[in-house]
């Protein structure tokens, strides 16, 4: 059994696996040797920290969590280190993420020897929840709904007389067990609590699971449950009750229940998922590579029809292979137990890294710096493309409109992601191939009907302008990914700019001298491969040190961007709610600064004088919530609304409890006042 012990300085905290209103739970990260694997955490009693509308569930001054490890048959008697990266959030007023990598020698032998650490793991155990088989514990609603709210009542059986009683829920994404409790009258073996559900999808949850607490004289005494719940009538007394799912490796607890059926019909999801993949063809992320494609399809207009058709199927297939990829991604993140979300792979650093160099190379190919043909030498203006002609630049144009196109939200893409992130992997896999489809369309049907390229200029020595023409969009993409890298590297983001000078430096000697030159090509492209390793291993390695992101906090960036514009403060739900019961309405923007469509509605329709003067008017607080390192309180406030990325803005009546106005994806001046006018009246 391993323990990780955290100690806390007065009146600060950290959270249980359900950290309840705000926080988020301690993760564990394990590095383990050859023959050792880590189960789930087992997470002690947590305490219920007030007001009710706001609950969270907190450890206090310290707390072990305990993780069983297992040994396999067969692995050699020795020391065995066993590391761990740890991160939580600790809270007083503010609260501060913090990580620490840990270690421990295990020593692997024929004898069971107590640890110097094994009477603290005991103490601990004995402080776990113990399974609530015995209790017959029952749950059942208590009357229908009332809009989102309805209550519910929990019944068990107890082994001693209770002064205090409550139910300290696991998370899920599809309702929420309030804080508030209710102790209502019963005789004296059983202990009765109404406690209100509300959801956040269409229909009420049939399983319910978390803790049964009870204190008895100066004992407090826990149960895992998982219980089914009755219809609206006191059930028979049920026989026994399961114990509640364990916490999945990392610290995350799976739902309490199976997450609820959208509300939408799966045929009109789908529809939305093709009409979101079409739109996404428009948006500023993926036009530049529109253009590529339009002029790829003019240079092969002359070619056999065939042949243009096989090349539109080919693109296709390299949007559907990257969706699928995605789609894998998605699933595997969800398998580990946490959250996932469209553009995530923009939180990791050494992904936009990658896609910066490989942008910038697409851009130095068309302004002709070197070309990506086999044969070395330059294509005549009439049939240069963008990228190497032929199945395999059409596939690497579709794999490119993949990747450029997932940090934007288009129309409908947004509730139908945030339906596919709700389901089985089967059918996430069906909903991104839908998108897929949606963006390969246009191409796929011009491939298809060569009569329609007539209405495209004919090929000719314009080609190679516009080739030239469409490198400086390239670059400026090149140019916008940059400008995302000071937050995972601060200062140090400045070295990837000098990696980019060294990669144009050789794509130029490799152009210049071993594509077109005569004389000693061996040379120069050792040359070229020296400068490429060396400028990674200096730039890259030693000085940007692209493993060790920074750790910003949440929103610097955004909240300093807009410093001379609307007072934005960061957000959190707990301060939205305070916001409401003062009185004021509320606006919250969820962005992230490689989401464009985010960039694109706050200088168009929110960080502008009218919307500025409103807000003023009526006295509104705005929050800002930064999903640019993907955080999982803000993936699951996105999942509550059916959204599977940002952007998403909402506007909070100022009445207490009242649910906001949800904005579609793409803002217009007119929709943010009319929201911000519907919720002042």
């Amino acid at each position: 059994m391993a323990g990780i012990h955290l100690q806390m300085d007065p009146q600060w905290h950290t959270y249980w696996r359900n950290s309840g209103a705000s926080g988020i739970p301690t993760r564990i990260q394990w590095d383990l040797p050859f023959g050792v694997t880590a189960g789930d955490i087992q997470w002690p009693v947590p305490r219920k920290m007030p007001p009710d509308d706001l609950t969270t569930y907190v450890y206090e001054d310290e707390v072990v969590l305990l993780v069983p490890l297992k040994i396999a048959n067969g692995v050699a008697p020795g020391s065995l280190t066993v590391k761990a990266r740890v991160s939580w959030l600790e809270c007083k007023e503010q609260c501060i993420p913090a990580s620490a990598d840990v270690e421990a020698v295990l020593s692997s032998g024929r004898e069971r020897l107590p640890s110097q650490d094994a009477a603290l793991i005991d103490t601990w155990e004995s402080r776990l929840p113990k399974s609530g088989a015995g209790l017959s514990a029952q749950a059942w609603w208590e009357k229908d709904a009332s809009g989102d709210l309805r209550p519910l009542i929990l019944e068990w059986r107890t082994p001693e007389p209770a002064s205090e009683a409550d139910f300290f829920p696991d998370a899920s994404d599809a309702f929420e067990v309030q804080g508030a409790t209710e102790r209502l009258p019963s005789d004296a073996s059983r202990i009765r609590l109404r406690k209100a559900v509300k959801k956040f999808q269409s229909s009420w949850p049939h399983r319910i699971s978390g803790l049964l607490v009870q204190k008895s004289g100066n004992q407090q005494l826990a149960y895992e449950v998982t219980l089914p719940i009755s219809a609206a009538t006191e059930p028979e007394p049920a026989a026994e009750t399961t114990s509640a799912p364990a916490a999945t490796p990392g610290g995350t607890v799976p739902p309490s229940a199976e997450a609820a059926p959208f509300s939408q019909p799966l045929w009109r999801m789908l529809c939305y998922a093709f009409l979101g993949g079409l739109i996404l063809n428009v948006m500023p992320c993926v036009l530049p590579v529109i253009a590529l494609k339009i002029l790829g399809f003019v240079g092969e207009a002359r070619n056999d029809p065939r042949h243009v058709r096989m090349l539109g199927i080919v693109y296709a297939l390299g949007v559907l292979a990257s969706f699928l990829v995605l789609a894998g991604m998605v699933i595997g993140v969800k398998a580990a137990g946490h959250r996932a979300g469209w553009g995530m792979q923009f939180s990791n650093p050494q992904f936009v890294v990658v896609l910066i160099v490989l942008v910038t190379l697409v851009a130095l190919n068309l302004f002709g710096v070197f070309e990506v043909n086999p044969g070395g030498r330059a294509l005549d203006a009439a049939g240069s493309l963008a990228s190497k002609p032929g199945t395999a630049g059409a596939f690497f144009n579709g794999v490119l409109a993949t990747a450029l196109a997932t940090p934007c939200t288009a129309p409908f893409l947004g509730t139908a992601l945030g339906f596919a992130f709700t389901q089985r992997a089967a059918l996430i896999v069906v909903m991104f191939l839908t998108v897929g489809i949606g963006l390969a369309f246009p191409y796929v049907v011009l491939s298809w009907k060569p009569a329609w390229l007539k209405f495209l200029p004919k090929p000719g020595a314009w080609m190679e302008k516009f080739k030239i023409a469409m490198g400086f969009p390239m670059l400026a993409t090149s140019v916008w990914l940059l400008s995302l890298t000071p937050a995972y590297f601060g200062r140090r983001a400045w070295w990837l700019g000098i990696f980019l000078v060294i990669v144009a430096l050789a794509a130029w000697i490799y152009g210049e001298f071993v594509q077109r030159g005569r004389t000693r090509r061996g040379l120069t492209l050792v040359v070229t491969l020296a400068l490429l390793g060396g400028g990674y291993a200096w730039a890259i390695e030693q000085q940007l040190n692209w493993r060790e992101p920074i750790q910003a906090a949440a929103g610097e960036g955004s909240l300093k961007e807009s410093a001379q514009g609307i007072d934005w403060q960061p957000w959190n739900p707990r301060a939205v709610a305070q916001t409401q019961e003062e009185g004021h309405p509320a606006m919250v923007d969820f962005t992230a600064d490689w989401c464009l469509t985010c960039q694109a509605n706050k200088r168009i329709a929110i960080e502008i004088p009218s919307v500025r003067a409103k807000l003023k008017e009526i006295g509104a607080a705005c929050f800002l919530g930064d999903y640019t390192r993907f955080p999982d309180d803000i993936t699951a406030e996105l999942n509550r609304y059916g959204r599977a990325g940002v952007p998403l803005v909402l506007v909070y009546p100022p009445k207490a409890g009242a649910p906001p106005i949800v904005l579609p994806e793409l803002l217009t001046p007119g929709i943010v006042l009319g929201a911000l006018n519907k919720a002042a009246r």
